[in-house]
């Protein structure tokens, strides 16, 4: 029995080593091969009409200068409608968004306001919304980041290619909640950039990113990685996804830690549902967008699970080991001094070169751990209903 655990606790191993080594290794590499495209100093090309849809959700803290953004956007302003879901808002969203829609820097901007007296979720409004909106392209967008000037002109350059569905911008923090957070999202850019050079990113930030709206599919009221599903739904029917580093979306909202634990369970849970959902993204054809799915996300959704089957592995074989009686111990105190660490202040160690590989290891443990229970929950059936944003709701 020893030989089999040990022949499956080392393929396990194997595959840990893969998915935070090696994967990441072999993207970075391939980041100098990445396909952005730079807007061209030529007007030329025809400018597509575009949508830019905001869900809201008790945002009135931030709606008024997303609108501010949207009105400073360069792009022709008869090609560009802004559209302000608010779904169900319980806070003054609606009123200062009205209000933001009617001062001057806004004037030449086309501006709707949808309001839905009864919060319906996220999945449920875009369903409702997108079948409606004439335009070449919709730009989904947080209402807590602001866009790049020049965004809508970057990806309106991608869409001259017919076979580009998607458009995905970078996701930048202005204030990241820690240091591991920072780096965790600096790691992001880089793998999807790798992820680009041989195919399609691997899913987009739903702070902003672009598509066809003729492409748009209802999704499942049950949905739970929406920014994951729906672009990726387009990819998996041919079509390319790009990801373009001068396309940027600042995230001005801080999440603090108990946001981003609850952030990290749902996504966890929506980790799972999209690899059972979207098995066509495994398909050969695909290439190096299949190779992607199956090494990034696929083995993401399934990380919290190999590493508590490794640790329960290693806990038996050290019953006859001291070197798994070590090896058992060293996991479990890691994981006690990484939840432990969540009581300091912000969560965070002191700042200091020393700390910074305790602190991303911290994260990484703490984010699994959140993962673990994300993944449980929804094999369980213990959510149930439509997501709201967690900052929100």
């Amino acid at each position: 029995m020893a030989i089999w655990l040990l022949c499956l606790l080392a393929i396990l191993w194997c595959i840990i080593i893969y998915h935070h080594v090696v994967y990441p290794i072999i993207m970075m590499r391939l980041q100098q091969f990445d396909n952005e495209i730079k807007i061209s100093s030529s007007p030329a090309f025809q400018n597509r009409t575009i949508t830019i849809l905001v869900p809201a959700y008790n945002e009135e803290d931030v709606i008024a200068d997303k609108i501010r953004n949207v009105a400073s956007l360069d792009y022709p302003s008869d090609k560009l409608k802004l559209v302000i879901a608010c779904d169900g808002c319980q806070d003054n969203t609606v009123n200062i968004a009205r209000k933001a829609a009617s001062e001057w820097y806004s004037k030449d901007l086309n501006i709707q306001i949808v309001e839905l007296k009864k919060n319906h979720g996220k999945v449920a409004l875009l369903n409702q919304i997108i079948p409606d909106i004439k335009s070449d392209i919709i730009a989904l967008s947080d209402a807590s980041a602001l866009i790049s000037m020049d965004a809508l002109k970057l990806a309106n350059k991608h869409f001259e290619d017919d076979e580009v569905g998607v458009v995905a911008a970078t996701y930048t923090l202005l204030n990241p909640g820690s240091e591991g957070e920072k780096q965790y999202w600096d790691y992001q850019v880089n793998i999807k950039r790798g992820e680009a050079a041989i195919g399609s990113p691997i899913g987009v930030h739903g702070a902003l990113y672009f598509f066809r709206q003729h492409l748009f599919e209802p999704m499942p009221a049950d949905t739970i990685n929406d920014d994951f599903i729906l672009p990726m739904k387009i990819v998996g029917r041919g079509y390319q996804a790009r990801y373009d580093t001068s396309l940027i979306a600042l995230e001005l909202e801080q999440a603090n830690l108990a946001m981003d634990q609850k952030r990290r369970i749902r996504i966890a849970a929506g980790n799972f549902q999209q690899m059972l959902r979207l098995p066509e993204l495994l398909a050969p054809g695909l290439g190096g967008t299949a190779l992607s799915f199956l090494s990034g996300k696929v083995l993401r959704a399934l990380m919290p699970l190999i590493i508590l089957v490794q640790l329960i592995i290693c806990a038996v074989l050290a019953f006859d080991s001291p070197s798994f009686l070590t090896l058992t111990a060293l996991q479990v105190l890691g994981i006690f001094l990484a939840r432990l660490s969540l009581l300091l202040p912000n969560g965070e160690l002191p700042k200091s070169k020393a700390f910074k590989p305790i602190k991303l290891a911290f994260y990484l443990i703490n984010g699994y751990y959140s993962s673990l229970i994300g993944t449980l929950r929804y094999l369980l059936k213990l959510d149930q209903g439509h997501w709201q944003s967690v900052s929100k709701s």
